[in-house]
């Protein structure tokens, strides 16, 4: 899409620009389809820090793949947001890895974080 922007991307790689978009909007589906199926285990108590973690990592992944859509979505906010976006995915994956050896869903998303995490520092070392 953004090859055919008239616009045009405002990075120096649009690959990876799509790369992360793409992996920050997986990591908030993901994030949300942890929290949901945390709430369906019988010790759902358990489990409480990790939904909200994960509900928390899925609104800031949602939103930065949002920001990203955009063509120029090269400026300080958007710097800020894929900080946040890392400092969120990171807290995320530290809580799911916690329960990852119980529950799959809970390894798949501390899995899904960790790309995200590593997706957003290309972009932005990527954008200086």
């Amino acid at each position: 899409m953004f090859e055919n922007h008239p616009g045009g991307p405002r990075t120096s790689d649009p690959r990876l620009l799509a790369d992360c978009l793409r992996t920050c909007a997986e990591c908030a589906q993901v994030c949300n389809a942890c929290a949901d199926a945390c709430l369906s285990e019988a010790m759902v108590g358990d489990l409480l820090s990790c939904i909200r973690t994960d509900l928390d990592c899925a609104d800031i992944c949602a939103a930065a793949a949002a920001v990203l859509s955009r063509t120029a979505a090269s400026g300080p906010a958007t710097a800020s947001l894929l900080h946040a976006c890392i400092a969120a995915c990171a807290a995320c994956a530290e809580e799911c890895q916690q329960h990852a050896s119980m529950h799959q869903h809970c390894r798949i998303c501390a899995e899904a974080c960790q790309r995200c995490i590593n997706a957003c520092e290309k972009l932005l070392t990527s954008l200086g």
